[in-house]
């Protein structure tokens, strides 16, 4: 491997011209056929194989028309202190607004809140539903603004009016201003790392191009694939930070380098064969975990798995071939580490680092650092013990959100279970007596606790087919309601077996419990495909058992303490108006498995950086301890640069207003916080440090059965420095030391 991609550094330095105008060619084709693609929209949403979707798909045949999983608008009316929504003048508004609201392309339905019944026992509350042809993820903005207009129009009458419901739900908006403050961070980083503009530029243009290229396939391929915004966004938080740390790496390897003297274009093949190799493991890593993703069998996560990891190759194929080519173009702009402090200090002893000192200590104290590490990101991890999972709703929104303010004058009004009302299906088709059967679930769920309102059976024409409307006394994100949909499905064995009839439990409530417990019952299975994958992968990287372990179980550590934190604060509260946390509620249900594929990819990014260089020094002749210091002496600055990029990057979407983006930036961020600096700057060089020569043990029949792809560049001695003279230095460098 190392051998190879020396190689490969070598070309793409010696054909510079050839290498770039390659991947802008690239990136202008992905550009120009991402402008001319057509609009895809957004990607459908189903959960193959529970119950909710079932049902969906039940209705679809039984009900023709009828649009079972389009979107709901619920247009929420409350008239002006000292007047009910049963007075003329607030009676015409609606009625005016209803009309207004029919004329839409996709609107199914409007229902009158007059004929409905959808006024409030004491008259101050009204709601219109709006039923669409296709699901809130599918809906044109345009129908989305003639519900905004026409509740506007119903404002100037003097009435409060708020929507509801999923209609308004978009696509997840990445937010351009945490982008453009993670991307001036990330400069900032660099800048400080490196010591060069020139350097620091580097990284940051090749990962824009690398984003650019991958994004822009996505685009291309959205429409064909049914790829959503979504895949769009993951796409580009994914690519950008790695696309940035995989070029630090090989940079901050080749100015290495070049401090030890050796030239241009032997630096840039040896950085490549190295770091490179390095880079080209740590990329599989993240792939095998974005792409594992699919296991999880709910296509949107599939998608949106494969379209990240899909650009993260793009990042490390650039960080290859790229990054060699414009080290080319820099000429001697990127100067060799310690450049400055050599020339001030000539003659004197090189100071060690900050990162060399702190290994050092941990050396000497590995049992105090590593129980402190442990019982501290283990005391952080208690909250998880309390985790509610859930997916989030409109009580999960902002106040200043027309939904939340729509969800709360709903409440107020008709009680907290109106906005979760469950959809029951009966599926009669096989029943000798389809209304019987009918009449006993409604009996059966008007037994049921927490039951407010259960309307009577609405059957299709073949009269084989029923739907009955259960509302709830509980909110929809409440355990009390998921017990009643749990309770009634419980009933629905009986009712079988006495008629011969199906129930069914669906509706927008259930579908969320249904997701949740799907991603619940996935995260064990996919946790054993990654990390199972990865542990063997490493086991080939680091010609070892206990390192590989050591890896997966601080990274089990890291995300345990991330998952606390994010329970304490958007569970519990904690800190949660620091954040702009305004409402407090269940996790939301990808949180932990989506936490677990990208932090996981992310965290053996670091592993690789940094043990290999250890087991670079070890296998040269080190010690164990002394190959500690001398991986983080050489490594220690760049894994914290990567960090500190990967936390603002990952920070950036805090500030969204979206709970559900705010909350994936905060666990992603706090996650690689974690397993950055506590648990690969501490926790690992104290496990190394009590392992010693254990630690590098690899049983005799497992070393002849594991290739070897040479990561450290043991293979690189038998080239030797002499394939790269100075005599054989690029035209373009000779006629910049003649200008000199």
């Amino acid at each position: 491997m190392a051998t190879f991609l020396y190689k490969l550094g070598r070309f793409a330095f010696r054909r510079r011209h050839f290498v770039a105008l390659f991947w802008v060619a690239l990136l202008t084709l992905a550009g120009v056929g991402a402008a001319s693609a057509p609009a895809a929209g957004s990607t459908s949403f189903s959960i193959p194989g529970t119950e909710a979707q079932k049902a969906f798909d039940l209705l679809e045949q039984r009900f023709p028309g009828m649009s079972a999983d389009g979107a709901t608008g619920r247009v929420v009316f409350k008239a002006p202190a000292g007047e009910k929504m049963t007075d003329a003048d607030n009676k015409a508004t609606v009625e005016k607004t209803v009309k207004e609201l029919a004329d839409g392309s996709e609107v199914v339905s409007v229902a009158d809140p007059y004929q409905a019944h959808a006024v409030s026992k004491n008259g101050t509350v009204a709601y219109a539903s709006v039923k669409y042809k296709v699901s809130g993820m599918e809906l044109k903005d345009a129908s989305r603004d003639a519900l905004k207009e026409a509740a506007q129009d119903a404002r100037h009458a003097g009435l409060t009016v708020e929507i509801g419901g999923d209609a308004l739900q978009a696509g997840a908006e990445p937010g351009a201003a945490g982008e453009v403050v993670g991307l001036a961070i990330a400069a900032v980083v660099l800048v400080i790392t490196l010591g060069s503009l020139v350097a620091a530029g580097l990284p940051l243009l090749t990962a824009i191009i690398g984003v650019g290229i991958g994004v822009s396939t996505i685009t291309v391929l959205a429409k064909a694939l049914d790829l959503g915004d979504t895949a769009s966004t993951l796409a580009l938080m994914i690519g950008l930070a790695v696309g940035i740390d995989y070029a630090l790496f090989i940079v901050s390897r080749y100015r290495g380098e070049l401090a030890e003297g050796r030239d241009r274009e032997e630096a840039v093949g040896r950085a490549a064969g190295t770091a490179g190799s390095a880079v080209v493991f740590a990329g599989l890593t993240v792939v095998i975990a974005l792409a594992g993703l699919s296991v999880v069998n709910v296509p949107m996560l599939t998608k949106m798995g494969l379209a990240a990891a899909g650009t993260v190759v793009v990042a490390v194929l650039i960080a290859l071939t790229m990054i060699p080519a414009l080290l080319g173009y820099a000429g001697r702009k990127v100067k060799a580490a310690g450049d400055k402090r050599r020339k001030s200090a000539a003659g004197t002893p090189e100071k060690p680092g900050l990162g060399a000192r702190w290994a050092s200590f941990v050396i000497r104290r590995p049992a105090a650092v590593l129980l402190l590490g442990v019982v501290g990101l283990g005391t952080i991890a208690v909250p998880a013990t309390q985790l509610e999972l859930g997916l989030p709703d409109d009580g999960s929104q902002p106040t200043s959100t027309t939904q939340r303010r729509a969800y709360d004058l709903l409440s107020e009004g008709f009680g907290p279970g109106f906005n979760g009302p469950l959809m029951i299906v009966v599926d009669a088709k096989d029943s000798d007596a389809p209304r019987a059967a009918a009449d006993k679930v409604t009996d059966g769920i008007k037994g049921l606790k927490d039951v407010t309102t259960v309307t009577p059976a609405v059957f299709n024409k073949a009269g084989d087919t029923a739907t009955i409307t259960v509302i709830p006394g509980s909110k929809p994100s409440s355990v009390q309601t998921e017990d009643l949909v749990h309770a009634i499905r419980d009933q629905g064995a009986g009712i079988k077996a006495d008629t011969g009839a199906k129930v069914l439990v669906t509706g927008t409530t259930a579908m969320n419990i249904d997701f949740s417990q799907k991603l619940n019952d996935a995260l064990i299975p996919y946790l054993g495909l990654v990390v199972g994958l990865a542990f063997l992968l490493l086991i080939a990287v680091f010609r070892s058992i206990l390192v590989p372990l050591k890896a997966a179980l601080g990274f089990l550590l890291s995300v345990l303490a991330a998952l606390g934190a994010v329970v304490a604060v958007f569970q519990w509260g904690w800190l949660g108006g620091l954040l702009g946390v305004e409402q407090t509620g269940p996790i939301m249900s990808m949180m932990p498995i989506f936490m677990v594929g990208v932090v996981f990819g992310l965290a053996m990014d670091y592993e690789v950086f940094l043990v290999t260089r250890m087991r670079e020094a070890y296998v040269h002749g080190e010690t164990p301890g002394q190959a500690v210091v001398t991986g983080f002496r050489h490594s220690a600055r760049v894994v914290a640069a990567a960090a500190a990029i990967m936390i603002a990057v990952f920070g950036g979407f805090i500030t969204s207003s979206e709970s559900m983006i705010k909350m994936i930036g905060f666990g992603l961020a706090i996650a690689v916080f974690f397993d950055a600096f506590v648990v690969r700057m501490a926790i690992v060089p104290a496990v190394l440090g009590l392992l010693g020569k254990r630690a590098w043990w690899l049983p005799k029949w497992l070393d002849r059965a594991v290739p070897n792809v040479d990561v450290e560049g043991e293979g690189l001695k038998t080239l030797g420095d002499g394939d790269a003279k100075d005599s054989d230095s690029d035209p373009d460098e000779e006629r910049e030391l003649v200008r000199a």
